[in-house]
This record gives structure tokens, C-alpha cells and sequence, in this order.
């Protein structure tokens, strides 16, 4: 069974089937390798699927996205917040010094001390509580960005020093 239109080519008839059959089973192993995809492909399918329909699913994506929306709209109102308590944190009193000390030379025991209370900016009072054996006395001097109109005691500048640094003790001089 010879062709004359293979022969007038020059091709033989047999390496033509043989090349035939290469080519089909590359198709072959193609086509396994995509169905090896298509399962995988599937088997994710339907573990995203599980137990949903695609309105339920779409419920899902719905509600997903309202507690999205929430959240924003929570971490919004906790910014709005939190600068709130920082402008009410600028005006309390957040800076302090304390001085400890002997008021008089026969009553020990450093009973009598200096307070400085500031806020953000320097603006307070310092206290000041003598001690004595007549009894106990205490005095108020108002203090604003960081200066007294009143003289102040060696205890209460020193206390008012560590209010003013306070910040800056604390983190080490920095």
C-alpha cells in the first residue's frame, strides 16, 4: 500500500506514523498535566466552597466588608480620641520635683520638703511645707513657663529645676 503523493515528497511512510505518534503522546502527557491542574484547581474550589452557595458566600463578603467599614470607622473615632486626651494631658500637671529637707537646725528628720508641680509648658505652682516644732505651715507660689514672680527658696528652685527636667531626667538626659 504505497502512496504516490508520499513518495513524490520523498517521505516514508513509516517514519511519518512514527512521527504521528510522537506528537499524540506529547498531546498526552499535555493533556494530563492539565487535568492534574484542573483537579488541584478543583479540589481548592470546593474547600473554598464547603457549606456555601454563592449567595451565602456573598453574605459572607458583605458582612466582611460592614466590619471592615466598622473598624475603620472605630479606629477613627479612637484617633479623634487619643488627640483629645493628648490636648487635656498638655494642661494637667505631668511634670513634678520634689526637694526634701530640715527647715530648722533643731528639727530633724527632713520632715518639711518642696513640691513643683507643671504641665507641658512649665505653667504650675510649688508648694512648700515647713515643718517646725510650732507646727506646720504651707505656702503656695504660683509659677508660669517656668518662672515665679515670687522669690523662690535655694529648696523650692531646686524643685522646681527637677519639674522643668523632669522629662529629660527620666529618659537619661536625652
Amino acid at each position: 500500500m504505497e502512496s504516490n503523493l508520499l513518495n513524490s515528497l520523498g517521505l516514508d511512510p513509516g517514519i511519518l506514523v512514527i512521527g504521528m505518534m510522537g506528537i499524540l503522546i506529547l498531546v498526552l502527557l499535555y493533556m494530563v498535566h492539565v487535568s492534574m491542574k484542573m483537579t488541584r484547581f478543583l479540589k481548592r474550589y470546593r474547600i473554598f466552597m464547603k457549606g456555601k452557595d454563592a449567595q451565602s458566600l456573598e453574605k459572607a463578603f458583605s458582612q466582611k466588608f460592614l466590619e471592615v467599614d466598622k473598624l475603620s470607622e472605630m479606629s477613627t473615632l479612637h484617633s479623634d480620641e487619643i488627640h483629645r486626651i493628648k490636648d487635656i494631658q498638655k494642661h494637667s500637671a505631668n511634670k513634678i520635683g520634689i526637694v526634701k529637707y530640715d527647715a530648722f537646725p533643731d528639727v530633724g528628720g527632713r520632715l518639711s520638703f518642696a513640691l513643683a508641680m507643671l504641665d507641658e509648658s512649665d505653667t504650675g505652682f510649688v508648694l512648700n511645707t515647713i515643718h517646725g516644732r510650732d507646727g506646720c505651715y504651707t505656702y503656695i507660689k504660683e509659677i508660669v513657663k517656668g518662672e515665679s514672680y515670687i522669690v523662690l527658696g535655694p529648696e523650692e528652685k531646686e524643685a522646681l529645676r527637677q519639674a522643668v527636667t523632669y522629662f529629660s531626667d527620666m529618659n537619661g538626659g536625652q
